[in-house]
């Protein structure tokens, strides 16, 4: 068994997010490249119409994600958990009460594709799908 961050766990993740039958209703305009970081480890997702099409397990500073989301493994392990505590159970509570959850990059591009973008959070739960 993988664990997150781990390229296994990712290709997993991958997985769910793409045979996920709501993605495919909602996603349809998610297009977009995000990175995820836990401590120093960042991987780098590209989204296209809802479905994760690649991901970059070492990017480098050519890797430009429109935003990504960076916190501490403590805090993702929160957030990834069968049963998260309060405020680890959504990204949008983390962004407001967790400081150590951290919005990079354009927030504006992140909103923009809100509801999408907390199913593909949500499926980091493997329960969630």
């Amino acid at each position: 068994m993988s664990a997150f961050p781990d390229e296994d766990w990712f290709k997993a993740y991958q997985a769910r997010v793409n045979a996920d039958r709501e993605l495919s209703v909602i996603g349809n305009w998610f297009t977009t490249r995000f990175s995820i970081t836990v401590g120093d480890v960042r991987r780098v997702l590209t989204v296209e119409r809802g479905q994760i099409s690649q991901i970059n397990f070492a990017p480098r500073f050519d890797a430009r994600p429109a935003f990504g989301f960076r916190a501490p493994m403590e805090t993702w392990g929160r957030f990834i958990s069968a049963t998260p505590p309060p405020l680890h159970n959504d990204f949008f509570a983390m962004l407001m009460r967790v400081p150590e959850f951290v919005l990079e990059g354009d927030g504006l591009v992140a909103m923009q594709n809100g509801r999408a973008l907390q199913r593909v959070m949500n499926l980091m739960r493997k329960e969630a799908a």
